[in-house]
């Protein structure tokens, strides 16, 4: 596709491709919608080897949060009671010597979902909900707790880097949906009604390899260019996944807005959103084995009013 990216461009997507009220006016979860029991059924019949690979990243204060976008910052842990503690004898009150602690995080600071409630459109979120719904307290309307139950079906890995015969995709280098259906088509797999696709650019892993966050969790990145909202919508995913922190190419098309593909597949489509996926182990299994389709389940945690979500997903093999 060929289009002009910019707020005309935004609207006009924005229309074409609403969900508003496909799923009826109270919806709160969107493309998971799509996802059926059957389909899950036959999701669990992908499990051949019973080999789980965790796509969640570490949540402590390594994390690749630097402050870049609206002040997140990595996991704080704090110890409420040690070992220490009960050696030094302050906790024989309880008649008990134990371990605990707390830990401080932004939801969407590590591995997570994006809530459909995370992106407004002017004054309106997904399905028409009203902006003012979401205040201090939380999101009353689409949180991240409206999925509890439906993150889970067939999962499929697009692993562009590999593609390309490269160790990863450089910053500001966008993906074209011809190229995701090239690679879909290059590695034997079919992108289907109500997947989970998780598109690998190798970002993470370069920055694994560096030894250093840099740009990673607000700066450029690789990613898919703003057509792609046409291709989520005509393939009917379920959800999109990316090893980088917002899925879409940057520096963005655009100067006319930031992140324009975000303003379009989260307010208009509902469709839902995977970011700082790990897929290194992964990509590296399906290159063997040439299965890039398997099991996945990504449960929320459920936050009431969240935003989003951090999460431990797994792909099934």
């Amino acid at each position: 596709m060929n289009i002009k990216v910019g707020k005309a461009a935004i609207e006009e997507a924005s229309k074409k491709l609403s969900n508003w009220g496909r799923w009826g006016k109270d919806d709160h979860s969107g493309t998971l919608n799509i996802v059926t029991p059957q389909m899950i059924v036959e999701a669990a019949k992908l499990i051949k080897k019973g080999k789980s690979f965790a796509m969640g990243i570490p949540l402590d204060r390594t994390g690749p949060q630097t402050g870049l976008f609206g002040g997140r910052f990595n996991p704080i842990h704090q110890m409420l009671a040690t070992g220490t503690d009960a050696i030094a004898e302050q906790q024989d009150w309880n008649k008990i010597r134990y371990a605990d602690d707390t830990l401080m995080l932004c939801v969407q600071g590590a591995t997570h979902w994006d809530a459909l409630g995370h992106i407004f459109y002017e004054d309106k979120c997904y399905n028409g909900h009203d902006a003012k719904l979401i205040d201090s307290r939380g999101l009353s309307v689409l949180g991240i707790e409206h999925s509890k139950d439906k993150m889970v079906g067939r999962g499929v890995l697009l692993d562009i880097a590999r593609h390309r015969k490269v160790k990863w995709l450089k910053d500001g280098e966008g993906i074209s949906n011809d190229e995701l259906d090239a690679c879909a088509k290059a590695q034997g797999v079919t992108i289907k009604k109500g997947d989970f696709v998780i598109v690998r650019t190798g970002q993470m892993e370069r920055c694994l390899e560096e030894g250093e966050w840099g740009g990673y969790a607000g700066g450029d990145a690789p990613g898919v260019k703003f057509e792609n909202c046409y291709w989520c919508h005509e393939k009917e995913i379920a959800a999109i996944c990316s090893d980088t922190w917002g899925v879409e190419v940057r520096p963005n098309e655009t100067t006319e807005a930031n992140q324009p593909w975000h303003w379009v597949v989260i307010p208009a489509m509902g469709l839902c959103m995977g970011e700082i996926f790990y897929v290194k182990e992964l990509a590296e299994d399906c290159d063997k084995d040439k299965v890039y389709e398997f099991f996945f389940s990504g449960p929320p945690l459920i936050i009431t009013g969240g935003t989003g979500s951090p999460i431990n997903p797994q792909a099934i093999k």
